[in-house]
């Protein structure tokens, strides 16, 4: 059995499964609107062109899970990236493993976004569906349309394989 330490979320911890979406002083940012507004300018790199894809907007709507967690399941998006940005004001958990035909289940992490932090998962990232923490939670999402839904989703089973969220 393995049990997964939750780390904070960082863009340099998370650099390997993508980008880290928040407004810091890191990133490039910039005042606009005669300056009555900042620009927190391109967070992401938002990859779902290929083979005629195009960028969707989706709001997901994620129940709050309980701690002690087993993982069911990890899934990938093998044909474009796939960013979520919470709107609700609440911490949340991100599981990952790199990308690769199958996920190396010895390298899989878990992170706590704190509110205010999203993610940009790279084309064909394994990651866990959304862990929500509290009380229910909205994120903004942007992927890939353009192709069936099942050809741009590969799940893989962790049935044989328990791993757990501890809190």
């Amino acid at each position: 059995m393995t049990t997964l330490v939750i780390e904070p979320l960082t863009a340099q911890a998370f650099r390997p499964f993508g980008d880290v979406i928040e407004a810091s002083d890191s990133g490039r940012h910039f005042s606009i609107n005669d300056g009555f507004a900042e620009r927190y300018h391109d967070l992401a790199q938002i990859d779902v062109a290929s083979g005629g894809g195009r960028a969707i907007l989706s709001i997901f709507k994620a129940l709050p899970r309980s701690l002690p967690m087993q993982l069911v399941l990890l899934e990938r998006h093998p044909l474009g990236s796939q960013a979520f940005m919470p709107l609700s004001n609440l911490p949340y958990l991100v599981v990952v493993a790199e990308a690769a035909p199958m996920p190396n289940l010895a390298q899989i992490r878990c992170f706590r976004a704190t509110p205010g932090q999203g993610v940009n998962y790279t084309r064909g990232t394994w990651h866990h569906p959304l862990i929500a923490l509290q009380a229910p939670c909205d994120f903004l999402v942007v992927d890939r349309g353009g192709a069936p839904a099942d050809a741009n989703c590969d799940e893989h089973p962790l049935g044989d394989t328990p791993i757990w969220i501890n809190a």
